[in-house]
């Protein structure tokens, strides 16, 4: 073979391996796959007060000016009217709870006791929410015996009481009695092997103060049927748009009603401290 013929082989070579690159390389490019439709706009215009809407924080309180004060532990009963809100299928309280504490939005706290002393992790909440279950099924193509491990959540519906602690206080500065919420807590019923009820317990803690900026920009819906209302959790609470029945308050025995009242006593009882408070403060400007 001649140097002309040689030098000719070789450009054809190039020329084939450049060729079969090329086709290769355009056989690997994915086709462009074609972006779905945005969903159309289920409103009749975009909506953005509550997205947008700012907490106004607290006025400061100097230490001075709390001339009196007493701690109150109250329970809020989802079932009772004006607390439906709390259960509505479009913003329930205790999934908008579980779902910001899962997603690192909310710091929550363990029950072990209610000053928010020791905080829960993320491995401690998804603990808490979701459990782990063993089932047999048969697997149908084979007709075999098959173990599955099911994981399900605590569904909303479930949580049918709130807790909530309380510090009403008298104002030197203002000469008012004013109440701050300090804690939630959802509370759920322990049932044994059988499903027959045991007892009640919290969750756990969710500090309130921390938790007014998320409950801010969650739409709370109200009875009325208007559904452009723009009440919030966070009004909810500040306005207490709610009913409760006081289960405990402070004592040196730190006991609650429930552990030496029952039945008509305890809610007598109840109203009792309801109107020992608002009657202190009526007391305040007699002297």
């Amino acid at each position: 073979m001649t140097s002309q013929s040689l030098r000719a082989a070789r450009r054809m070579g190039c020329l084939g391996s450049a060729l079969l690159a090329a086709h290769f390389l355009f056989a690997q490019t994915p086709e462009p796959v074609e972006a779905l439709p945005a969903p159309p706009l289920d409103d009749i215009t975009q909506r953005a007060v509550i997205a947008e809407q700012r907490v106004l924080p607290y006025q400061p309180i100097r230490e001075a000016d709390i001339f009196w004060e007493k701690r109150l532990w109250r329970v809020i009963d989802t079932r009772e009217k004006m607390n439906l809100p709390f259960v509505s299928p479009e913003s329930p309280l205790f999934q908008i709870l579980a779902e910001a504490a899962l997603y690192g939005d909310l710091p929550v706290y363990s029950t072990e006791n209610d000053r928010f002393t020791k905080p829960l992790n993320a491995d401690d909440i998804r603990q808490m929410l979701f459990h782990t279950e063993t089932i047999l099924n048969i697997d149908v193509e084979t007709g075999e015996d098959k173990v599955e491990v099911v994981e399900s959540t605590i569904n909303w519906e479930d949580v049918k009481r709130f807790r909530l602690k309380e510090s009403w206080f008298f104002d030197a500065n203002t000469g008012t009695l004013r109440v701050r919420i300090l804690g939630i807590a959802p509370l759920v019923d322990v049932k044994d092997e059988n499903g027959d009820f045991r007892y009640e317990k919290p969750l756990f803690w969710v500090h309130y103060p921390t938790a007014r900026a998320v409950l801010a920009h969650h739409k709370a819906v109200t009875p009325g049927g208007n559904y452009s209302t723009t009440t919030t959790w966070e009004d909810v609470f500040e306005m207490r748009h709610f009913a409760s029945m006081v289960v405990k308050e402070n004592n040196i025995y730190d006991r609650r009603l429930q552990d030496y009242l029952t039945g008509t006593d305890m809610v007598m009882q109840a109203e009792r401290i309801e109107d020992a408070l608002f009657n202190h403060e009526q007391d305040m400007w007699s002297w």
